[in-house]
């Protein structure tokens, strides 16, 4: 470089600092007034995180953060205090009226801030140059000040995310702010403008969005005398309560670019009047439920579609005309389908292919014959022109039956796939995955779930270039192999592991590695050799049905501390429970059922207070209960059935309040039963002390339990009368749906039809009571018939007395009917043939007598003499005794005193032909007489004649 430039270079700098400096002295500084405002502003201003530390009171206020000027008169024009930052770094604190100083403000945004439920302030309606009002996430709440309609410049206004109360708002301040062009009231309380709400909206001509969500309207007017915002782009008004078809006056909105009316009640079919919004980029109708019919034709014409979201209501038909006219679009611009959970059917088109933007296919849970929705009722086949969707990223088509081939032309051009689910969590596997081992896919997954398709037998090779997977969920895919070691030296570091139901076997390797708040299932394989030990970041963890051996890791609490849930059950587990599981502080679920584990319970409840399912059966454990159990306060599920367990039940159970299924039997447990299960325990559906040594009486307590639906406290040495006061038990009078199976967890052994029966899915829908094998005396009480809902009754094996309760046909839905080895007495109730769900009875061993009823469906259980011998003095089908007295039936239709083979029945044929003649001799041979000897009918008259005058003489004299 010459000098000339040189010297010409450092002249220019040095003149760009001059110029620079003298600029900033013309810039004109802020006002006193103002600068004075701000400082007051911030004296009642909470900043934990000190973001306005330049806010001092010796500098130029238009250079503090946040704060913009004016370059020509220095006044405060905008204060942009938005937080962006966290939550712990909200400003706070109360909103001094000092801010009036700033009579030239535009733009105030104090959002994302924490105000703390506070009203805004009524001064804000004062600033009349403000074109820009953002309140939104600050934490308001109360009355919206009416004098907002003073801000009649005002362009944007967003108070969404309102703090969420019971005060209502009123929206005609609104019709003020004739320059509005943004408007969010998201949470604010709208319920009682729902009748003129749009009226008001009606009023603002230069709207271009519209925000509404979540503000409890009712009302959607189907329709206006005349739309007067018809610039708006954008309208959402989500999550209320419209519960109307879709009003006509939208389709005057041709300006719209997107519509979302997801999450409310709309009802009704579709119109093709969609085609008048070309404009559409999003629409979004999810979430309605009641919305039915076709895919209007009038969808496939909006070329500019981007995002359609119909998922969640009745569509029903063929999506075929609407992908066609789809992909008659010279740039069709769809991106994200989502049709699931409707009743669509018929073929996916290959047209489908030609929507070259399509990014997220979302169909689960329909019925089409070729392809997706995942969740509708779809199966068939899947078409090769579904790998023409080079920008596919998510493809959920799971929650079909799909059936035949995949092959590599299905996902060769998928390059830009991320996630792919498919197939359904079952058992009935028709889609089969046939790609060759050596193939290389284009994708990398992040999530892969595939369920109920053949990948097997061989682990699923197509997944050894998949560096980048997070979550794997594989099930009921018919692999037999072994964990391959190339997966192994993948060396992933998952979030999810899920290969549940197939027949995997092997050992489990400790090198897996796991992100924070993994989750790991492996249950119902053939996994062999001991328990897996990771690292400290799994928070759930699966293992049960395998072939997994040995003791529990004595560290596993220690080396894995976060763990939510752990089931280890039905395992060949031995040893003892480690004590170091107490450190599991945030453990819900501790399942370790069906192994060989001994020793004693520990007791490190304490530590566990979230628990709420605890299950140790069928283990051989022993000692005594802990009472320490009795500190978890939200246990809803103590299973402890099936081990030698011994004493009383700890006192300290009583604190369970919230437990839904008590299950301690077949143990040793001993004493009483204790009241304060009746009397704590309001929400119990199973109690189970079975096979015990409990003695004394059925406390009366126990009939409070109104929920109850399985009572089982058979074989122990339980005495006195059974309580009148079952009849309270109204669990058993009650339907259950299928929105409580939530209520029962894992398994339950319930003796019914006569055999030990295993329940778990539909453990729901059991009604028993089981009072078997005890000592109970006196007379079965009448008020138990009144449990109408109740499926098996079994009270054999005990000193029952007196007669079966006549009353006993109220039981409509029982299937199980045990009354044996007792001493009841009398007939058996004619009642009892209206139990027509009857499949299994038991009267034998008793003093009953009389015939055995017949009719209805009774007769075949009659097939079977045993359910009745022991009774001497019964007579009749299925017996060989004979009844001879005839009977009269119970109810029109059926002949309790029919005779038991055909001379009875002929002796019956006789008895009528005998009474039949007698009646017709006796009868024409008195009227006969009297027709023929008219002397004779005569005096028979005249004799009637005066005892009739007699008779009413008499009464005349009285």
């Amino acid at each position: 470089m010459s000098k000339v430039s040189f010297h010409r270079l450092v002249f220019l700098l040095f003149l760009s600092q001059i110029l620079i400096h003298f600029g900033s002295c013309l810039r004109p500084r802020c006002k006193e007034n103002e600068k004075k405002a701000l400082i007051k502003f911030k004296e009642n201003i909470i900043d934990p995180s000190n973001r306005l530390s330049s806010w001092i009171i010796g500098g130029d206020c238009c250079e503090w953060s946040g704060v913009i000027c004016s370059n020509k008169t220095g006044h405060v024009i905008k204060l942009n205090l938005r937080n962006s930052f966290p939550s712990n770094s909200a400003l706070g604190g109360a909103i001094d009226f000092s801010l009036l100083q700033l009579k030239y403000l535009t733009d105030l945004d104090l959002s994302m801030n924490n105000f703390e439920g506070t009203q805004i302030p009524h001064f804000f309606g004062s600033f009349a140059e403000l074109r820009y009002l953002n309140l939104s996430g600050a934490s308001f709440s109360g009355k919206i000040p009416q004098n907002i309609a003073n801000l009649s410049r005002l362009q944007y206004l967003d108070l969404g995310f309102y703090e969420p109360d019971s005060v209502e708002n009123d929206l005609q301040w609104v019709s003020g702010l004739h320059s509005l062009k943004y408007l969010n009231l998201e949470g604010v309380n709208l319920y009682t403008t729902s009748s003129y709400w749009l009226q008001t909206i009606n009023t603002l001509p230069s709207l271009l969005e519209l925000h509404l969500p979540q503000c409890q309207l009712m009302n959607l007017p189907k329709s206006i005398p005349f739309v007067n915002f018809t610039s708006l782009s954008i309208l959402d008004l989500s999550n209320n309560g419209f519960n109307s078809t879709i009003p006509k006056w939208l389709f005057n909105l041709t300006n719209l670019k997107s519509l979302d009316l997801n999450s409310n009640s709309l009802q009704g079919e579709l119109s093709d009047m969609f085609s008048e919004l070309t404009s559409l980029e999003n629409l979004d109708l999810s979430s309605n439920f009641e919305i039915e019919g076709r895919l209007p034709k009038g969808l496939g014409v909006l070329c500019n579609l981007q995002k359609l979201s119909l998922d969640y209501n009745r569509l029903n038909g063929s999506i075929a005309e609407f992908v066609d006219g789809l992909s008659q679009c010279t740039n069709p611009k769809l991106e994200t389908l989502n049709l699931g959970y409707n009743n669509l059917d018929g073929n996916l088109p290959s047209s489908l292919g030609l929507l070259n933007s399509l990014r997220y296919l979302l169909l689960w849970g329909n019925s089409f014959t070729e392809l997706y929705l995942s969740s509708n009722r779809m199966g068939g086949e899947i078409p090769q022109s579904f790998g023409q969707l080079k920008s596919m990223s998510v493809m959920e088509l799971r929650d079909n039956s799909w059936e035949g081939i995949v092959t590599e032309a299905h996902l060769a051009n998928l390059s830009s796939l991320r996630e792919i689910s498919i197939g359904r969590f079952s058992r009935n596997v028709s889609l089969k995955f046939d790609i060759s081992s050596d193939w290389t896919p284009p994708f990398v997954l992040k999530y892969v779930k595939i369920q109920g398709c053949n990948l097997g037998p061989k682990f699923p090779s197509f997944l050894r270039n998949q560096t980048d997977l997070e979550r794997i969920i594989i099930n009921f895919a018919g692999i037999s192999d072994v964990i391959p070691d190339w997966f192994l030296e993948m060396d992933l570091e998952l979030h999810e592991l899920d290969v549940a139901y197939n027949q995997l076997s092997g050992r489990v390797p400790n090198s897996l590695r796991f992100k924070t708040d993994s989750n790991v299932d492996l249950s119902s394989n053939n996994f062999e050799g001991p328990l897996p030990l990771w690292s400290s970041n799994l928070t759930t963890l699966y293992l049960r049905d395998n072939k997994f051996s040995g003791p529990i890791p004595k560290n596993i609490g220690t080396a894995m501390p976060f763990m939510t849930d752990m089931d280890i059950s039905r395992n060949r587990l031995n040893g003892t429970i480690p004590f170091s599981i107490g450190n599991m502080a945030a453990l819900t679920t501790f399942v370790v059922s069906s192994n060989y584990l001994n020793g004693e319970i520990p007791d490190f409840w304490d530590s566990m207070p979230m628990l709420y399912i605890v299950d140790m059966s069928n283990n051989t454990l022993s000692g005594k209960i802990p009472a320490s159990i009795g500190n978890l306060l939200g246990l809803k599920f103590l299973v402890l059935s099936t081990n030698n367990l011994s004493g009383i039940l700890p006192p300290s159970l009583r604190n369970c309040t919230e437990l839904a299924s008590l299950d301690l039997g077949d143990n040793k447990l001993s004493g009483k039963i204790p009241p304060w299960i009746g009397s704590k325990m309001s929400s119990l559906l199973i109690l189970r002390l079975r096979n015990n040594s409990f003695t004394g009486t059925i406390p009366s307590q126990i009939c409070n339990l109104s929920v109850l639906h399985i009572l089982d406290v058979s074989k122990n040495n339980l005495s006195g009368e059974i309580p009148a006061c079952v009849g309270n038990l109204t669990g058993f009078k009650t339907e259950f749906t299928s929105e409580h199976t939530a209520l029962y967890q894992g398994r339950l052994q319930v003796v019914a039809k006569g055999r030990l029966l295993q329940y778990d899915s539909i453990l729901y829908l059991v009604n028993s009571v089981d009072l078997s094998r005890n000592s109970f005396s006196g007379a079965i009480p009448a008020e138990i018939t009144t449990l109408f809902r109740l499926g098996t009754l079994n009270l054999s094996t005990n000193q029952l007395t007196g007669e079966i309760p006549a009353t006993i046909g109220r039981f409509e839905r029982i299937e199980t009917l045990d009354l044996s080895m007792n001493g009841l007495s009398g007939h058996i109730p004619p009642s009892i043939v209206s139990l027509t769900f009857l499949n299994h009875l038991n009267l034998s061993y008793n003093n009953l007598s009389g015939p055995i009823p017949r009719g209805n469906q009774f007769e075949t259980l009659n097939v079977d003499p045993t359910i009745y011998e022991g009774n001497s003095f019964l007579c009749g089908f299925p017996l060989p005794a004979k009844c001879y007295r005839p009977e009269i039936a119970p109810f029109p239709g059926v002949d309790a005193g029919e005779s038991d083979d055909d001379n009875d029945e002929l002796e019956r044929v006789w008895l009528f032909i005998s009474v039949g003649m007698g009646f017709f001799v006796g009868f024409w041979g008195f009227c006969g007489s009297l027709v023929i000897k008219k002397r004779w009918r005569d005096l028979y008259f005249n004799y009637v004649g005066r005892l009739i005058n007699r008779i009413v003489d008499c009464r005349n004299c009285r």
